[in-house]
C-alpha cells in the first residue's frame, strides 16, 4: 500500500502534466500537525489553504511544487523509520 505522501507526489506530477484548471490538493483530511504547521492531509500550511481560491492557476502550481518537495522528504524520512 502507498503511502499519503507518495500519493501526493503522483497527483503533484499528474497537475504538472495536466492542461487546464488546477485542483485543490485537498484529501478531506483536515488537521493541522502542530510541529510542521501542515495539514495531515495535503501538506500545506494554514497561509496556503486560505489563499488557494484567490490564486491564478500559476500560483497553484507553485503550491503544488512545494507540496511534491514536502512529500518527497516525508517520504525519505519514513523510509528511514
Amino acid at each position: 500500500m502507498k503511502s499519503a505522501a507518495s500519493l501526493l507526489i503522483e497527483r503533484a506530477h499528474q497537475v504538472r502534466e495536466a492542461a487546464g484548471p488546477v485542483p485543490s490538493p485537498c484529501v478531506s483530511v483536515c488537521r493541522m500537525d502542530a510541529a510542521s504547521g501542515l495539514c495531515e492531509g495535503c501538506l500545506r500550511t494554514l497561509d496556503e489553504i486560505a489563499a488557494w481560491s484567490r490564486l491564478a492557476d500559476d500560483g497553484k502550481r507553485q503550491v503544488w511544487d512545494q507540496l511534491e518537495r514536502r512529500a518527497l522528504l516525508l517520504d525519505t524520512h519514513q523510509a528511514k523509520a
